[in-house]
């Protein structure tokens, strides 16, 4: 099988594999858990696990909060800031994010503007009318231009004195497009207001060192660079009282400094943490693999009239290629399905497969949703791979 779709997970390392197993068998204590040995070896993984994932984007131990993923890093943030800052701080009740964010995102925010309830439906009525809920809170959503970017003078612009949180992804999940993260936290940090970022398709792939770009918070994801489904981190950067205040977003314990709640799962924070380990010591070589592959495969694309390659060509992420199929009889759907034996390829987001894309409606390219698609590599991935797929696609 050769594997073309590393945006929606990476293969698991053997090291991490390793690293878990003891966790699933014999050190099976809870960290929450005292004196006794299968507790204290619990909670020292966690910690070393801490340590490792604060180090490879440059923060504190204390800054790094498990979650099951960005996912709900991504809630746990746009909400728990919206909520203490709206109720508890009297800060004010405006939000500002972007048409083109990965939903887990695009849905917090329009969940409290009072669009929707679920990830599938718009609110209704009883009366099976669509209605809008005030929630008390209001979102501003700023278009991306063509290539994909949100620009720092659009978010100037749109900033309010009642503006309490910016969240903008770092960079986009389905076109690569990178944002300019220290300008953008920049806009937002003149007019007091603290910048979150969704970090997911670049932490563990690229250097991200919150020292360099000080977002205030960041989502990432440990199955995007080697490690298992179902465990991520929020980074909540610490002032010289701590972290700063936020409403918990699950209630319960106090695991994670009050504010996840829930017992840890240290067999996945223990392969959070290598996997962190493995891609912070690996990360020159890795970034200059994928950059050299990167630009093997924009040529052969770009070889042809038949491909278009959509986002920034020079900000985007190493190894990720969103593909226009210029030929008449192309589907991306039936091309995925007739490649599938070989071929692990998709069209674009696995969190919103079967629906259109709504980053090409943003990007102005709704028309061509069913000739794109997603091509993400990785460092082990080879430029005969790509060839392969290329003369697939000539010979339809």
């Amino acid at each position: 099988m050769i594997y073309f779709d590393n945006s929606a997970t990476t293969s698991i390392a053997p090291e991490v594999v390793e690293a878990m197993l003891p966790y699933l068998t014999v050190e099976y204590g809870n960290p929450s858990s005292k004196y006794y040995t299968l507790a204290r070896n619990a909670q020292r993984a966690v910690d070393e696990s801490r340590e490792r994932v604060a180090a490879l984007i440059g923060a504190k131990p204390e800054e790094i909060i498990f979650t099951c993923g960005a996912t709900e890093s991504n809630n746990m943030i746009i909400k728990g800031v919206a909520d203490y800052r709206k109720y508890y701080e009297r800060r004010g009740n405006h939000l500002i994010t972007s048409n083109i964010e990965h939903h887990a995102v695009l849905n917090a925010c329009r969940y409290l503007n009072g669009e929707i309830y679920s990830n599938h439906d718009a609110t209704f009525s009883l009366g099976g009318r669509g209605a809008v809920v005030d929630r008390g809170y209001e979102v501003t959503f700023l278009e991306a231009d063509p290539l994909g970017r949100v620009l720092p003078e659009a978010l100037d612009g749109a900033i309010r004195p009642e503006t309490t949180l910016v969240t903008l992804m770092w960079a986009n999940n389905e076109i690569g497009t990178i944002n300019d993260i220290p300008a953008l936290c920049g806009a937002a940090h003149r007019h007091g207001v603290p910048f979150h970022t969704d970090a997911t398709q670049v932490s563990g792939k690229l250097p991200v060192d919150v020292r360099q770009a000080p977002v205030d918070y960041m989502s990432l994801s440990a199955h995007k660079f080697h490690g298992p489904k179902g465990v991520g981190a929020a980074y909540i950067r610490s002032d010289e009282y701590g972290l700063p205040p936020m409403t918990a977003f699950l209630h319960g314990g106090g695991q994670e400094s009050g504010i996840r709640a829930g017992t840890l799962p240290v067999h996945n924070i223990v392969g959070f943490g290598k996997a962190a380990e493995l891609a912070l010591a690996r990360q020159a070589e890795q970034t200059k693999r994928l950059k050299q592959i990167d630009t093997a495969a924009r040529a052969l694309f770009a070889d042809t009239d038949m491909f278009e390659l959509l986002g920034d060509p020079d900000a985007h992420i190493p190894g990720l290629l969103s593909v226009i199929v210029r030929k008449d009889v192309f589907d991306n759907e039936r091309f995925i399905k007739k490649v599938s034996g070989r071929c692990a390829i998709s069209s674009g987001s696995a969190c919103t497969a079967g629906e259109p894309s709504h980053v090409l409606q943003a990007i102005g390219r709704s028309d061509e949703t069913s000739r794109v698609l997603r091509i993400s590599l990785s460092d082990t991935s080879s430029i005969e791979d790509v060839k392969y797929l290329v003369e697939q696609l000539k010979n339809l």
